[in-house]
């Protein structure tokens, strides 16, 4: 793991809410690397963003989930990079990366739970927001 992992952006930290969650169940599906690039294609906050960036974020969540406490570390640092008006845009970022491939893990279930406690989203807008999520990844 890396000594001192250096201080995340807004925009990193969105990132690496993503591809942690992707990666909470140890498998990372083309339909949640798809989602990922194309939130990172068209959700406004990531318009300036470079793209070489989501290899360092990814190296860094990888570093992190190796080690014991690497999921409150991952947390805090987002929880230091975030703007409270982002916060409630990261955990919506989790659940679409999460529904993406049609199923939720238990490990992904309770990241989420982490990242929404500690982002303090409340349980109104987080209900809303995983219902919005459910929603925009129903199948036929």
């Amino acid at each position: 793991m890396t000594d001192t992992p250096e201080p995340l952006g807004p925009q990193d930290a969105l990132v690496a809410v993503m591809i942690a969650t992707a990666a909470a169940d140890e498998k990372l599906t083309d339909s949640e690397l798809v989602k990922i690039s194309g939130i990172l294609d068209l959700i406004p906050v990531f318009a300036h963003y470079p793209k070489d960036r989501v290899q360092v974020i990814s190296a860094l969540v990888a570093d992190l989930f190796e080690d014991e406490d690497g999921i409150d570390a991952l947390v805090g640092l987002v929880a230091a990079a975030l703007p409270d008006r982002l916060r409630e845009t990261a955990y919506a970022l989790a659940c679409d990366v999460a529904a993406a491939d049609g199923r939720i893990a238990q490990t992904e279930a309770r990241l989420l739970e982490i990242i929404r406690q500690d982002l303090g989203v409340g349980r109104l807008a987080s209900a809303a927001i995983e219902r919005g999520a459910r929603a925009r990844h129903q199948t036929l």
